[in-house]
């Protein structure tokens, strides 16, 4: 089960990275999605990465979030820049199972077959 951590407080326009890890999970061996939740509103994929590395993202972050694999400190980082209120949200990562990236972003409820713990992500106006 992967966990994600790094979410707190910041103003928008600001910065923060996530990270995603896992006991005994090599991640440059699995896929890996970042996803996230906002109270009242479905689960929605943020953006996926494969174990080759390549990505896909969500429209609505295109441009100022990245996912990257960390071999160093073997996690999965999701950073996340020019923050808008509307990224508030309990942030998750999953292993995605390398099904197809884009899929997996529209269909996070079909894609995904576990949920460890998330990260709030919290953006002030």
């Amino acid at each position: 089960q992967l966990v994600a951590s790094g979410g707190g407080s910041v103003q928008a326009g600001g910065s923060l990275s996530l990270s995603c890890a896992a006991s005994g999970y090599t991640v440059n061996k699995h896929c890996v999605g970042w996803f996230r939740q906002a109270p009242g509103k479905e689960r929605e994929g943020v953006a996926t990465i494969e174990s080759g590395g390549i990505t896909a993202y969500a429209d609505s972050v295109k441009g100022r979030f990245t996912i990257a694999q960390d071999n160093t400190k073997n996690t999965v980082t999701l950073s996340m820049n020019n923050l808008k209120s509307e990224d508030s949200a309990m942030y998750y990562c999953a292993d995605t199972a390398c099904n197809p990236g884009s899929w997996c972003l529209r269909r996070p409820s079909l894609c995904i077959t576990s949920w460890g713990p998330g990260t709030q992500v919290a953006v002030s106006a």
